[in-house]
């Protein structure tokens, strides 16, 4: 059967409303950066989208007293009711403006115009639904009668998923009560300086929220501050290995999500058409640039053939191309350094002896684009099968046996995600229970939902995001 051809459905970049500046957001309003502005680039046209101000360290501390005098006058001081009404304002404006800022996104990030708009946005606005619902309930949550905030977060968020990263940060620091001062990344900070006028739109309290443009040296500097008291990052495992060591001694408290090496396991009565789609899923979603992708693939021998066959004819139909266009299925690499990891990784698989298959896909001539690729015949000692590549490259692995199965998938540093495919519940949970992993799917990966908590073991990170269990993060308990 041939492949269907889609006439272009680009989604208008005019919706972005994207500006030539944007400023740093302190204290409810927007200010002149005394660091050094940086430019954005669209990752899918090497295009400059805007110049961003910066963040230099006076200005992180003119941010965390900002966020010192809002918790201790206001925020901390209001009822939970009343904070929940600022987190539900904000989420039916993240809903209103739901277009625009899944256009700005795909601009400044470069993940397909679906995904922005299907997942990214909805879930960002369901996190502050979700976390509204908890802001006048804290006491019920499990963690004593009357829980307390512990004052101002220091947030740190990477480029793969900047919208939904600030929700899943920003609303439950809100509804415990804290106020917050986020950096975004370098490379995509633009919807998190829109969520500042979304905050402004909300009437949200000055203080409340600040936003700091920056590199990692702004980062460093709001870790360092010595009246944060809750540290919070997702990103890599190196940059959360410099912060533990940072915080270690202090009072602040720190969660951190960080890199993984998920296994997606297939067993050989899995319903295998499902699970390719599964697979493809799980390691071409946002173009592989997500830390609980499911880049090692470990299929049952008996299947395994069968498997690729399938697994190869799926993939090379998926369609690499214009981000803004909506039938487009692989977006662009975010950066050019980040194009140069995936492709010294990829060389190093062909080095070790992997077998490797790209997609027959036409690759844009600009932009930072990769084309999907398998290798298979990966052994556990090959770099592709243990470090993180971040990007669409599946490592594929063969098992005889459950327990074989088990031994390979925990065979990494890592312990963030993990999925499992097979028509046994009792395989299923015996599996789940085997598997160093702080998630684990069954007959679906990349599923996520507000209420569900999510993070990672070993240099995945410690702490939990999501959920009643979330919000310990924030609590002073």
């Amino acid at each position: 059967m041939g492949i269907f051809e889609y006439a272009p459905a680009p989604e208008s970049r005019a919706l972005a409303n994207l500006k030539e500046q944007y400023k740093p957001f302190v204290n409810g309003e927007f200010v002149d950066g005394s660091g050094e502005p940086l430019k954005t680039v669209n990752p899918a046209t090497e295009e400059i989208l805007a110049e961003v101000g910066t963040a230099s360290a006076s200005d992180v501390d003119t941010a965390v007293k900002a966020a010192r005098k809002a918790y201790t006058s206001v925020w901390s001081k209001m009822p939970g009711s009343e904070r929940a009404k600022y987190l539900f304002r904000i989420a039916r404006l993240i809903q209103e403006r739901s277009r625009e800022l899944a256009v700005l996104e795909t601009l400044d990030n470069g993940k397909p115009i679906k995904e922005s708009r299907d997942s990214d946005v909805p879930t960002a606005a369901a996190h502050f639904f979700y976390h509204a619902g908890w802001a006048d309930k804290l006491g019920y949550a499990g963690y004593g009668p009357d829980p307390k905030p512990l004052g101002v977060a220091g947030q740190v968020i990477p480029w793969n998923f900047p919208l939904l990263m600030l929700a899943w940060k920003i609303a439950p620091a809100l509804a415990t009560g804290n106020t917050v001062v986020l950096k975004p990344a370098e490379t995509t900070p633009l919807t998190a300086l829109v969520f500042a006028e979304i905050c402004q739109q909300a009437e949200l309290p000055p203080g409340v929220v600040n936003i700091l443009p920056g590199a990692g040296d702004i980062g460093a500097s709001i870790v360092e501050h010595p009246d944060i008291d809750k540290i919070a990052f997702t990103g890599s495992t190196e940059v959360g290995k410099l912060i533990q060591r940072t915080v270690a001694g202090t009072r602040k408290k720190l969660t951190l999500e960080l890199g993984g090496k998920a296994a997606n396991v297939v067993f050989d009565d899995a319903p295998l058409d499902q699970a390719v789609e599964g697979i493809v899923n799980g390691i071409f979603f946002n173009q592989g640039h997500v830390c609980c992708a499911g880049s090692r693939l470990l299929v049952q021998e008996s299947v395994a053939e069968e498997v690729l066959e399938k697994l190869r004819y799926r993939v090379s139909t998926l369609r690499l191309g214009d981000p803004l266009d909506k039938n487009t299925d692989l977006g662009a690499i975010n950066s050019a350094e980040q194009l140069a990891k995936i492709r010294g990784l990829v060389e190093s698989g062909d080095a070790e002896g992997a077998q490797r298959w790209t997609s027959p896909c036409p690759v844009p001539d600009r932009g930072f684009f990769f084309a999907p690729t398998v290798f298979s015949e990966v052994h556990q000692s090959m770099r592709i099968a243990r470090e993180e590549i971040f990007g669409p490259v599946l490592s594929v692995l063969t098992f005889r046996t459950p327990e074989e199965a088990v031994a390979k998938a925990n065979n990494t540093p890592y312990g963030l995600s993990a999925g499992i495919w097979t028509e046994k519940g009792s395989r299923i949970l015996w599996m789940a229970n085997q598997l160093r992993a702080g998630v684990v799917w069954a007959n679906t990966f990349n599923r996520f939902d507000p209420a569900a908590p999510f993070g990672g073991y070993q240099e995945s990170g410690f702490g939990r995001e999501g959920g009643r269990t979330g919000l310990e993060a924030y609590l002073n308990v």
